[in-house]
């Protein structure tokens, strides 16, 4: 079975990149939510093995740690991982301390990297 990934706030071609990254060299099924709502809706309707939110989302430049932590908060969705995308070691440190893994920059979205990340967490 495929693992399935929430992508969070992401413009449409960062999220194309993001899906392409990850279909191809995880075989994940990728779905993209754009805010707060909609991504805790669909958490609640099926299941997903990562959630992926962006530091600033594109819909309305609000902030991403808000979203992993009302998941966090969630006792229902606490045990979900999540990553904060950002190339900021002061942002992923934040997103850490409410309880994610420790994520990713775009800058550094390569395989090689990503692999060692989801190894070492």
């Amino acid at each position: 079975m495929a693992k399935r990934v929430l992508d969070v706030g992401n413009c449409v071609p960062d999220h194309a990149a993001i899906r392409t990254m990850l279909e191809r060299n995880f075989r994940a099924e990728v779905v993209q939510a754009d805010g707060p709502g909609d991504a805790l809706a669909a958490l609640r309707k099926q299941p997903f093995d990562l959630v992926l939110v962006n530091r600033k989302l594109d819909q309305d430049y609000s902030d991403g740690l808000d979203v992993i932590k009302h998941i966090k908060a969630d006792a229902k969705l606490s045990a979900v991982p999540c990553m904060l995308i950002t190339n900021y070691a002061d942002q992923q440190q934040a997103a850490v301390a409410a309880g994610a893994d420790y994520g990713f920059g775009k800058k550094n979205s390569t395989r090689t990297k990503l692999r060692r990340a989801s190894r070492d967490s």
